[in-house]
């Protein structure tokens, strides 16, 4: 009986160490019965580099996109014209504020060139009102260049009474006339 019961002892022994073994290999899912498993790609393909490089990559498109939206307003914000008072070259405050704006600007986009054009109203001679148109056109270049651009960026030229804004013949017109105009381009 003896044997028996140690035969019956190891037996059971055995079947429980077995079983024991058996469920501890047994995987346990949380999926509903009928779902798919789906397989997860491994993502060790991708270095940090990689994925850094292609942040850099959008970030430097994204600033420069950025930066030509920018010099666009300021290409259009620096077209605002400048006005002078009847046979003067004098820039008034509203000019000078205007004028250092757009060296703000300049400073800004160093691509940006400039060509200033100097304009009259039709009363005088045309010589002399090419003369004035150049003097009006020559004191927002130097003002300019007091206030840092650099002359080689800029040039002048007077078109005198040959391209009025208003060809009224009237004081209203002839001031309107009387002006600086910026042409901007990169």
């Amino acid at each position: 009986m003896k044997f028996r019961f140690s035969f019956a002892l190891i037996a059971l022994l055995s079947l429980v160490l077995l079983v024991g073994a058996g469920c501890a290999k047994k995987s346990t899912s949380s999926m509903p019965p009928g779902a798919t498993k789906v397989k997860v790609e491994d993502k060790s393909d991708y270095s940090e580099d990689t994925v850094g490089e292609e942040s850099q990559v959008d970030e430097s498109t994204l600033a420069a996109e950025a930066r030509k939206e920018a010099q666009a307003r300021a290409v259009e914000e620096m077209q605002f014209r400048i006005h002078f008072a009847f046979d003067s070259y004098e820039l008034n405050d509203e000019a000078r504020m205007v004028l250092g704006r757009k060296a703000e600007l300049m400073k800004e986009f160093p691509e940006l060139t400039m060509v200033i054009e100097g304009h009259c109203d039709e009363r005088g001679t045309e010589e002399y009102n090419l003369a004035l148109g150049e003097r009006r056109a020559r004191a927002a270049f130097e003002h300019l260049v007091i206030l840092g651009i650099e002359p080689e960026r800029m040039s002048v030229v007077s078109f005198g009474e040959e391209r009025p804004l208003d060809s009224g013949h009237n004081e209203t017109a002839w001031a309107q006339n009387r002006r600086d105009e910026f042409k901007i381009s990169y």
